[in-house]
């Protein structure tokens, strides 16, 4: 006659008395589940890194760590993902730091016009700076990576060529870009990149400044027949950040499979955007005989004139807050450079 196995639970171990004697096993070490949230739709680069970054560190950690990812706002929204992740309504987030304007003097460093060649040039060196200038604005997170998207060209409705073309032209910007080229002699007009279709259909305005992966995924090619793809007036700059309590609560092999994938995800980032952004542009010359053109080095000179005053003004006001602003644009500047040489395009 088989007995019935007894179960009992001697400090943490399972303790098995039955037919075949005594059997002693521990339990499996209990997951480690973490909140992402994000603010795009899923299908956009942003998301494409969030679920890069959540397959390799369940990955790296053997499946100890479990991610759950909430892309398209549906945890947090992009103008309250800070306040969200300090508050632990979600345990990381990501947003743009563009869409905070003043409130991320070293971050925005990255974003002036100083013509970044790439996405994946301007990610790795904007990972740097954070890293190295530990910005007080972010000391309440861990920053777990920082990246940029693609550098913004001009997509129209008539060749530009020159800032004669330029004078007076209605183009659609946000933010920093808005700034740019107003200091350029365009029209800018702020809108959303949701509303820019319409508006375009309608004539409200005669182009965009973006990456121009948006030539493909909005469509634009469809109505954009020409692009300036040289100009790289900005980039716009993303955070990450972990709530700092529920970092400070991980064991130290998971910390390391995090730290380890920082500067590694910024590059990954740049370099899957980077690429798309070609995809796009070949579909578009393809499928829309979109004409691409690319400035001299004169005419670029004289649109970096234009421009300078920018960058000497946000000098001024990081200086009034008590910031190396030149030792920090220096730093930016040769980040650049090193970048340049790793990544060439």
């Amino acid at each position: 006659m088989v007995k019935k196995a007894l179960l009992l639970s001697l400090s943490g171990m399972l303790v098995l008395f039955g037919t075949f004697g005594l059997m002693v096993t521990t339990p499996a070490q209990a997951q480690i589940k973490l909140s992402y949230a994000n603010f795009p739709p899923a299908p956009t680069f942003p998301c494409v890194q969030m679920e890069r970054w959540k397959t390799e560190v369940e990955k790296r950690t053997a499946g100890k760590v479990k991610i759950d990812t909430y892309p398209g706002g549906t945890l947090l929204g992009a103008k309250n993902m800070f306040d969200g992740v300090a508050a632990g309504t979600a345990d990381i987030g990501s947003t743009a730091t563009s869409y905070f304007p003043g409130m991320f003097p070293v971050v925005e460093f990255v974003d002036l016009p100083l013509g970044w060649p790439s996405a994946t040039v301007a990610s790795a060196a904007l990972y740097e700076l954070v890293d190295k200038y530990k910005p007080k604005e972010l000391e309440k997170f861990k920053v777990l990576t920082m990246f940029t998207c693609p550098p913004a060209n001009i997509m129209s409705m008539k060749p530009i060529l020159s800032l004669e073309d330029l004078k007076g032209y209605p183009l659609r910007a946000s933010g920093t870009g808005a700034k740019i080229l107003g200091l350029l002699g365009a029209s800018a007009v702020g809108m959303p990149q949701s509303d820019v279709p319409e508006a375009i259909q309608k004539g409200v305005i005669k182009g965009n400044v973006s990456s121009l992966e948006v030539m493909k995924d909005f469509k634009y090619a469809e109505y954009c027949k020409h692009v300036t793809a040289n100009v790289n007036l900005f980039v716009v700059s993303f955070a990450v950040v972990m709530n700092q309590k529920k970092w400070d609560s991980l064991p130290a092999d998971v910390k390391k499979v995090m730290d380890d994938l920082r500067l590694d995800q910024a590059i990954w980032t740049g370099k899957y955007v980077d690429n798309h952004v070609k995809e796009s542009m070949k579909w578009s010359e393809q499928t829309h005989n979109v004409q691409v053109y690319r400035l001299s080095p004169k005419e670029i000179s004289r649109w970096d004139a234009l421009l300078k005053p920018m960058v000497d003004q946000h000098l001024k006001e990081v200086e009034a807050k008590g910031l190396p602003a030149k030792a920090i644009l220096e730093d930016t500047l040769k980040l650049k450079e090193k970048y340049t040489k790793q990544f060439p395009d």
